[in-house]
């Protein structure tokens, strides 16, 4: 059987075809065989808004099977976390992996266009685990945000990776190896 897993892009000019698709590529190389790796374009990646992403995002989240991993990248990460608080998608998935997700609200980043949500409790889809991934080294997110996370998300599983940027070097096989794991 072979497993989906839906990454999400970072936002920025040519983010997708010149940042992320290394992450992919990596992620991809690391999970192996039994496992396919769905890469959507997300619209205006240049200048990200939370309402075309959010549409864009459950589309590919309802073509999903039950089980299907979602990993989100920078603003997608973010962008992923409050939707799937807003409304949890149709299919169960099997887990939710944030790679250097700013955190959007007090402490973290301010936004006009994401409504800040101090406690995720109750509010994300139950039994589903949720990692987070920051790089000590990272200059756009700073790492204080997955402390924030923390506290927000209860139960979330915190990977710091040591001497990493944000992109985590292009190295995803922390990612890879918890989402093997899980999926044990």
């Amino acid at each position: 059987m072979t497993r989906s897993v839906l990454f999400i892009q970072g936002a920025g000019e040519g983010t997708h075809d010149q940042w992320d698709n290394k992450l992919v590529a990596s992620l991809e190389r690391e999970l192996g065989e039994g496992y396919t790796v769905r890469y959507p374009r997300m619209p205006e990646e240049g200048d990200p808004r939370y309402d075309a992403w959010k549409t864009a995002l459950f589309k590919e989240l309802d073509a999903l099977e039950d089980g299907a991993i979602v990993v989100g990248h920078s603003i997608g990460g973010a962008i992923l976390i409050h939707a799937l608080a807003e409304r949890a998608p149709r299919k169960k998935l099997g887990g939710i992996y944030l790679v250097s997700a700013p955190f959007i609200g007090e402490g973290g980043w301010p936004s006009d266009d994401i409504k800040p949500i101090a406690d995720f409790s109750g509010r994300l889809p139950p039994d589903i685990p949720i990692f987070l991934y920051y790089g000590t080294h990272d200059d756009t997110v700073p790492l204080a945000h997955v402390h924030l996370y923390a506290k927000a998300i209860p139960g979330a599983v915190i990977r710091t990776v040591a001497g990493s940027d944000h992109q985590l070097n292009n190295d995803l096989s922390p990612v890879a190896r918890d989402i093997r794991d899980s999926a044990g």
